[in-house]
């Protein structure tokens, strides 16, 4: 087969891959099965698609439909090919604005598809928690659909024309057809022709007909996936009088690629939304209460009704991203209903409000209302958004599975239902989350269980099967919007019947009769509890780890991962996570790949040193450990910690590269390079001498090498060392950082004069360099000894009315982060303490402004604009908030933040010459064209001195570090 697909790579415009690093990082999706593909396939045309069909064809093999990846149910795991559609098939082909449609190919995100459509007063309604990731092919997939579905239903209300592949290769539209032209279309003898015939006789059974009726979902709930989409597809005029043509779209959306392969998407789009919203967010002592509640909310139709439950609220406590945006908690609330109301003005939304927060009182339901508006509200939606990522906090081998947690029912019988629900889970023992989408009638339910064991394997099914007993009484849908896949597809036939299941199976075979589109979803579909992620009863040994893992060893921090993707957002969404993946699009370079690939094998593995695989250097090769995913993934999946130990557990198996260990040792060669600096500057800035030296030690040739300073800060500050003033008020100890020290002396000068003009009294301790390079080349035991020196040293006088203060943030920021991890047992709470009271500069000043303890009349009048570019650590571990504060400070300063993620150059990354252009690239996704755009007259600031050197080589500018701008603005 190897050389089968060889050829078939080599015919391809796009990439064939088969080899096992590829392999396994498709295996997996959002969904708790695993099994190896045959291949995966990146095509870039449909010319490639075309030939995939018939390799599939030839070869008796299969073809897996693939975008973001975020499924929950199994649709994109399977043994064929898997077709990842999500780099290339991007683009927006068609608008008519007038007539309210696009066309896409599958591969457009779906907020990226509203941001082309905002100039025009238009957007795509339906949507998911994932809509910044999420893929118009997958959400037609899945015919998926999200909180505002009260509003905009799902995506197969707004589909309107689908180009797509059949299984045998041949090209076709489904779209809308009269009577008349249904019947045209049954005439002939190809497939597409048998399609229209096979429908038009099994829908114009009265038999069928009755039994459709009778057996599927209530039509009332607007969120039902289960199976094909016959019932909506009966509700047409060639079977039922008076209803709406015949589109086969309505059979498409939800077929989860098993039918044809999508390669075109026309959609009808909407106005925009009102532009004032509200949300009235109230606090519940049970779920019970907030869904009774929810009955009261809809009355006044809310344009969504959300739920989260306690479980989530905790989850945010320990998310460095979410603890933010709980701000409006009052107490410890069981549930929280987020109930959304759009109006044209603000003053409808708050007389609405109080006319349901009365109702609601009135019938003893809810304790707190705050009613939200504006980024206060966008942070609510983030956290609510963030909810499936959440529930990946909970430490050790228990997780919020799912498995029950899709389904849907009438929303009036909501409250009965989950009643009912949560009693068949007090009889095993068990307790689930419950979020999301309560005004639509489908809560998402997950209960904890541990998959790693046998009970927890037979937990599984038994919760599926009684579930879905109980979700028939209700005439419910076992999937509302997250499709059947292989998890729910198990149980359609008791869903729908014998008969109507057989239906089913009939439409399969007919649209795909050699079984090449993603077989074994939906219908005949294997047990759902087998091709897990994890064998029940298999054993993991004990992993001895430099790091501390708090609450669970290294593989259960990887395993935090749970596959939601939302490390796949690209530049336009903001953020920073997942810097490589942005610029390169390769789910190999994304944080859920490094955290798959080294869960794959930390379990499975026969090494003694587990970590000893070249698979997993190359995956994690391009991490640019900006800790980004750190604040931003909502599993809190650290991997710049991940990498930096599997690093070191690599090397102690291969041994340390010379030029690892050379930078790592970067504060030794500076040290020795400062002797004569002068002789140092001349060899790293002469051409012919410089490049060598790059080239001797792999450097890219095009960067620039960094210079020292005529003299250290430590030598500068011994010669100016004086008494303090007399006006001295407090005392900082400032971190000498070796980047200061020997590259940045002039920043380091001016903050320490800037903080004696304010007042302070500075004292640079004795202590050790930060650690920070050894960290970033993996060496983390040298680095744990640096930690742990420093920590015995700063613990004995730092405290809250001598805090540590610091210039570089990725130096400073390492006590409140790694140190903790790396301090030993009988330092643990010293560090712990001592991280209490480090503070970079500007969070340090901003704090002090904020207390009134620095005056406005010392800094100038003058207008300035400055441009400001938060440093990546800083923003995943503190904010760029306390920068703007400092900087905004003189009258006239104003201060605006660059909308930039990594700059690229994350230390010794950007000069490594196979990592060079990569680190350009992500530079020219945002940064750098901001800086370019920017007159001279503008001040561009960063913190960062790597940050600062990208800037110079990309933009031949000169940027800031924030201190300086504060100190040049000094009367």
């Amino acid at each position: 087969m190897n050389q089968r697909l060889k050829e078939l790579a080599d015919n391809l415009e796009g990439e064939l891959y088969f080899d096992n690093t590829m392999r396994i990082l498709y295996a997996t999706d959002a969904s708790a099965y695993r099994e190896m593909p045959l291949a995966v396939a990146i095509p870039q045309a449909i010319g490639d698609l075309k030939k995939l069909i018939e390799f599939a064809r030839a070869e008796k093999t299969s073809l897996i439909p693939r975008t973001a990846g975020t499924s929950l149910a199994g649709q994109v795991v399977g043994n064929g090919i898997v077709v990842d559609v999500s780099k290339h098939f991007t683009k927006i082909l068609e608008l008519n604005a007038a007539e309210h449609w696009v066309t896409v190919q599958p591969g457009v995100i779906r907020d990226e598809l509203n941001m082309f459509l905002k100039p025009h007063g238009l957007f795509f309604g339906p949507e998911t928690s994932t809509a910044n990731r999420a893929m118009i092919g997958g959400m037609v997939g899945n015919n998926s659909c999200g909180s505002n579905s009260v509003v905009y239903g799902s995506v197969r209300e707004h589909l309107l024309e689908v180009n797509a592949l059949l299984s045998d290769g041949t090209e076709t539209v489904f779209k809308t057809l009269s009577t008349d032209e249904f019947h045209a279309k049954c005439e002939g003898d190809n497939l597409e022709a048998g399609l229209y015939k096979s429908i038009r006789t099994q829908l114009g059974n009265y038999d069928n007909q009755v039994e459709i009726r009778k057996q599927f979902p209530k039509k009332v709930i607007e969120r039902r996936n289960t199976g094909y989409a016959v019932d909506v597809l009966l509700d047409s005029a060639p079977f039922t009088a008076g209803e709406q043509d015949f589109n086969f779209c309505k059979l498409i959306a939800g077929s989860e690629g098993t039918l044809a392969f999508i390669t075109g998407i026309k959609l009808n789009v909407s106005p925009l939304p009102p532009k004032e919203t509200g949300l009235l967010c109230v606090h519940f002592n049970s779920i019970d209460e907030s869904l009774r509640a929810n009955l009261v909310a809809l009355k006044y139709k809310p344009s969504a009704s959300e739920l989260i439950d306690h479980y989530i609220l905790e989850c945010t406590k320990d998310n460095i991203e979410q603890s933010k945006n709980r701000f409006f908690v009052q107490g410890d609330p069981g549930a929280i209903l987020v109930i959304e109301f759009a109006r044209a003005t603000r003053e409808e939304i708050i007389e609405i409000a109080g006319r349901v927060e009365a109702d609601m009182r009135v019938a003893g339901l809810g304790y707190h209302f705050p009613l939200l508006f504006g980024d206060d509200s966008k942070k609510i939606w983030t956290l609510r958004k963030a909810g499936l990522g959440l529930l990946g906090n909970l430490p050790g081998d228990e997780k919020a599975v799912p498995v029950i947690e899709d389904t849907a029912v009438d929303v009036n019988d909501l409250p009965a239902y989950i009643a009912e629900f949560n009693e068949i889970l007090v009889k095993y023992n068990l307790h689930a989350v419950h979020y999301a989408h309560a005004g639509s009638g489908e809560i998402h339910l997950r209960p904890i269980i541990n998959l790693k064991t046998a009970e927890g394997n037979r937990l599984f099914r038994i919760i599926a099967e009684e579930i879905a007993t109980l979700v028939k009484k209700y005439d419910g849908s076992l999937s509302g919007e997250h499709g059947d896949g292989r998890l729910r597809g198990e149980f359609i036939k008791q869903m729908v019947g014998a008969k109507n299941y057989e239906l089913l199976r009939t439409i399969k075979r007919t649209w795909d009769p050699e079984n090449i589109f993603n077989p074994n979803k939906i219908v005949d579909t294997p047990s759902m509890n087998t091709m897990l992620r994890y064998t029940p009863g298999q054993k993991t040994p004990e992993f001895k780890t430099v790091f501390r893992y708090h609450n669970q060893d290294v593989l259960q921090h990887a395993e935090q991962c749970n596959g939601s993707g939302d490390c796949r957002k690209t530049h336009l969404s903001g953020g920073t996570m997942c810097p490589s993946f942005m610029a390169t699009k390769n789910e190999k370079d994304t944080t859920r790949a490094r955290a798959n690939i080294l869960r794959e094998f930390l379990t499975n593995s026969e090494k003694m040193n587990r970590f000893d695989h070249k698979e997993i250097y190359e995956v994690m090769d391009l991490c640019l450990s900006c800790k980004g995913c750190k604040s931003e993934c909502p599993s809190n999946v650290d991997v710049a910690k991940l990498k930096a130990e599997f690093m070191q557990q690599y090397y102690d198996a291969n041994g340390i590269p010379f030029r690892s260990r050379l930078i790592a040792n970067f504060s030794a060669s500076a040290k020795l390079g400062s002797l004569m600096p002068g002789v140092y500057n001349f060899m790293m800035t002469t051409p012919a001498i410089s490049n060598a030296i790059k080239k001797i030690v792999g450097f890219g040739v095009k960067r620039s090498m960094p210079t020292l300073h005529t003299i250290t800060l430590k030598k500068w500050f011994a010669k100016h060392k004086k008494k303090p003033a007399n006006g001295a008020t407090k005392k900082v100890y400032l971190f000498c950082d070796e980047f200061t020290n020997y590259n940045d002396t002039e920043i380091g000068i001016k903050a320490i004069l800037l903080l004696e003009k304010l007042g302070y009294e500075v004292i640079i301790p004795n202590h050790e360099e930060s650690g920070r390079a050894w960290l970033s080349k993996g060496l983390i035991r040298d680095a744990k000894k640096i930690a742990n020196k420093n920590i015995a040293m700063l613990s004995n006088i730092v405290n809250a009315d001598a805090p540590l203060i610091g210039i570089e943030p990725s130096a400073i920021l390492t006590f409140r982060d790694e140190y903790i991890d790396l301090a030993d047992d009988n330092n643990l709470a010293a560090a712990q303490t001592l991280a209490k009271n480090v503070f970079l500069i500007d969070e340090f000043i901003a704090t002090e402004m904020d207390n009134g303890n620095i005056e406005q009349s010392l800094f100038t009048k003058e207008k300035k604009l400055i441009k400001l570019h938060g440093h990546c650590q800083q923003k995943a571990l503190s904010s760029v908030i306390p920068s703007v504060k400092m900087m905004s400070f003189p009258a006239n300063y104003k201060v605006e933040t660059i909308p930039s993620g990594c700059c690229g150059m994350a230390g010794s990354f950007g000069y490594e010459k196979e990592h060079y252009d990569l680190s350009m690239q992500i530079g020219e996704l945002v940064l750098l064209p901001a800086v370019r755009s920017q007159s001279e007259e503008v001040i561009i600031a960063a913190p960062g001195t790597s940050c600062r050197h990208q800037i110079k080589d990309g933009t031949g500018r000169k940027a800031l570090h924030t201190i300086e701008v504060l100190y040049d603005a000094l009367v």
